[in-house]
């Protein structure tokens, strides 16, 4: 291979004012004026008209941060070719090509490991030293391919040989399996993602199902990609079978609980009994499920702490949830009052002062019930309804127990106090230390006013011990 550099060295030193360099240097200007407008058009042409077809999409917009250096090295090598043909000097075109060319690969692979590997948060310091790392390397090959030396690079490669068991496989093919298994992988990941992401933006199929389809999809392309890979080595595809069987045997001595948390995420998610947005309590957790994933699925607490649950939990254990067939819940407090009081108004003013709190259902109505006609006082239960149990009960609890107390005592309506007999056993030690004489009596326990002595009596002496 020439030396790039070498030989637009000798163009710049021959004539600096050569016509060809010249034209070279106006053409170079002009790809790059042109590629940026060309990319400023087509991503102002996108932004502003989201409702394009998938495909056009998918192949346009997922490139809008390489537009620029893309459509420029395209121009490049047109220009290149048109010179060629008109036998007009390329050296500077040869130059620039590999220059543009290696940007274009490092924006579109950062972007692609963004794509894939970034959700909703920043970029993870592992991704950065990579980007900063792939980033080197481009730039070093590119340094070697201008200055002549990449040819000889190869050759070092390909010769240098490494002993694996009875065979020898030089070291560039080790490098060339690495970069077809790392590039097919990444593409079958960065096609997986885009079609989770066109999937989920799908509202006339169930949630549910968007995320099977897209798991599913995304295992299917990285078997696909791995096996490609496979092939384009050279490696037996029969070998798979040893490795099928490690892995059955791994399985059986200590992966169950892990692949039983696989099949239950696709079980759940085929069945629908789970869904984003559900507000589910299932062992000793209840919040709203905001992530469902193959092996495990991500609960949010009404205190905003998120619970990392395994699928096998919501199939070995009944599952309680609240929004599957509709987003109605019932919440229900009790109160017990004395007997002298008017039960029916006092059922109506329960159920009216219940209806003025905002999270109360307006289209099914507060009911309060007589429970229990009890010795104590009467026991009543005010039952209402709430549309939104993602927004947690216990505030709107406390919302009408409120609203209840207030009624009660604007209307002084008396809370009934429980009364129990309790029986009180004392103990005395006579003179001689041999009688023991036992005193009883009968006390009133009140919550109001405390123990109140009813009557007392002497109880029968025992006998003297002997």
């Amino acid at each position: 291979m020439p030396d790039i550099l070498n030989d637009l060295l000798n163009d710049l030193l021959s004539n600096l004012r050569a016509p060809g360099l010249l034209a070279q240097v106006g053409l170079l200007v002009a790809c790059i004026g042109l590629g940026w407008l060309l990319a400023r058009l087509l991503r102002r042409t996108f932004n502003l008209n989201p409702a394009q077809p998938p495909a056009m999409q998918i192949g346009l917009v997922s490139f809008v941060k390489v537009l620029t250096p893309v459509i420029t090295l395209l121009l490049l090598v047109l220009v290149k070719m048109a010179l060629q043909k008109w036998h007009q000097p390329v050296n500077l075109m040869r130059l620039m090509i590999p220059l543009v060319a290696s940007l274009a690969l490092m924006r579109f692979v950062f972007y692609v490991l963004r794509r894939i590997f970034v959700r909703n948060s920043g970029v993870g310091t592992f991704l950065l030293l990579f980007e900063k790392s792939f980033g080197a390397l481009v730039w070093i090959g590119l340094l070697l391919y201008i200055t002549g030396w990449w040819p000889d690079l190869l050759d070092y490669l390909d010769s240098t040989v490494l002993p694996i068991g009875r065979h020898k496989v030089s070291l560039l093919a080790v490098m060339q399996a690495l970069i077809s298994v790392l590039v097919t992988l990444v593409i079958a990941l960065w096609v997986g993602a885009t079609l989770e992401e066109r999937l989920m933006r799908v509202n006339t199929m169930h949630s549910s199902i968007r995320t099977v389809v897209a798991r599913m999809a995304r295992a299917f392309l990285i078997l696909v990609a791995v096996l490609v890979s496979l092939s384009l080595v050279g490696i037996d595809l029969t070998v798979l079978s040893v490795f099928g069987g490690a892995l059955g045997v791994a399985l059986g001595l200590g992966l169950q609980k892990i692949a039983s948390s696989y099949v239950s995420g696709f079980v759940i998610l085929l069945e629908r009994s789970l869904a984003i947005g559900d507000m589910v309590g299932v062992s000793t957790f209840y919040g709203k499920v905001v992530q469902i994933n193959s092996r495990y699925t991500v609960l949010q607490g009404l205190d905003g702490v998120d619970t990392v649950v395994p699928n096998e939990i919501f199939m070995i254990n009944s599952v309680q949830n609240y929004s599957l067939t509709n987003r109605i819940l019932r919440l229900s407090t009790q109160v017990m009052i004395e007997h002298q009081d008017d039960v029916e108004s006092v059922l109506l003013l329960l159920e009216q002062a219940t209806i003025e709190v905002n999270r109360v259902s307006q289209e099914t109505l507060p009911q309060a019930l007589l429970l229990k006609i009890g010795p104590d006082g009467l026991e009543l239960e005010v039952g209402f309804w709430i549309t939104d149990p993602e927004n947690g009960r216990l505030n709107v609890l406390s919302d009408v127990n409120r609203a209840i107390w207030r009624v009660l005592q604007a209307r002084q309506i008396k809370i009934a106090q429980v009364k129990r007999d309790i029986k009180v056993v004392q103990a005395t030690t006579g003179e001689d230390g041999d009688t023991v004489t036992l005193q009883s009596g009968n006390f009133k326990a009140d919550t109001q006013h405390g123990l109140q002595l009813d009557g007392q009596q002497d109880a029968p002496k025992p006998r003297k011990s002997e």
